[in-house]
Order: C-alpha cells, then structure tokens, then sequence
C-alpha cells in the first residue's frame, strides 16, 4: 500500500465525505456543513491540488479553468490524487496550494466564476459567494 500521502492533503477525505452527504441530500443544512468543513481544512492549513497549463503570452502558468455548460469559468481543485485521476482524459501538471490562498484568489480574478472542488466526483461549486462566505468567518 502507498503510505506516501502528502501532509496538506491529511484529513482532505473530511471534504469528500461532506460533499458526498450534501449530493445525497442537497438540504441548506448540509451545505453550511460542507462549508463549515471547508473552512476548517483552511484553518488547519490544509492543501489541494490544483492544475496548471503553461500561459504563452504571459510567458508563466496559470491555473487551468473547467467551462460549465452555462459558459462560465471555474478554476479546478482536488481533494486527493485519486481525486484528480478520476475523470482527466489528459494528464495536467499540478502543484499543491493552501486552500485559503486559492479561494482568496479566485475572489480577484474577475474571468472566474468561483472554484470548483473534485469537478469528476465528489464536486462541491463555490462561487464567490460561497467563497466569502467561507474566508469571511476567518476573524471569528
């Protein structure tokens, strides 16, 4: 068995399982719960792993961005490595990031709608209001 699980990603599986008793049951309750959830892996420092494609013009990386059917862009994020593999027909160069900083960011960058957390499985969309919703509870 592979015992080599990166630190960040320790205790990401708390993400998974909300998110997957929200999608069984998409009631209010659930979500602040997932929310909630969300906001204490970010106080623990916790980690994703998020996707980069090389950006030519800006001779730099920029985050890879999924496109929803309703045209708006959504910066991707994983919980696990299993996460990741499951549904990418291509493999992505990746890097893992605290899950503050990325929220905090995605709130600036005004082409993107929100984050999404596990885009082929256990997704959770934040957008920007969910996102403030998150990183607005830091000071309690």
């Amino acid at each position: 068995m592979d015992n080599k699980i990166d630190e960040g990603l320790l205790r990401n599986e708390k993400i998974e399982e909300a998110i997957a008793a929200l999608q069984q049951s998409p009631t209010e309750e659930l979500l602040a719960h997932a929310l909630t959830v969300v906001r204490r892996r970010m106080r623990e420092n916790g980690q994703v792993i998020i996707a980069v494609e090389p950006n030519a013009a800006a001779d730099q990386m920029k985050l890879q961005a999924v496109k929803t059917s309703d045209g708006n862009s959504w910066w991707a994020v994983f919980t696990s490595f299993d996460e990741e593999m499951k549904g990418s027909g291509s493999v992505m160069s990746t890097f893992m990031t605290d899950i503050g900083k990325v929220l905090e960011a995605a709130l600036s960058e005004e082409e993107i709608h929100g984050v999404i957390i596990n885009p082929w499985n256990r997704t959770l969309m934040l957008d920007k209001t969910l996102i403030r919703i998150i990183l607005g509870n830091m000071a309690q």
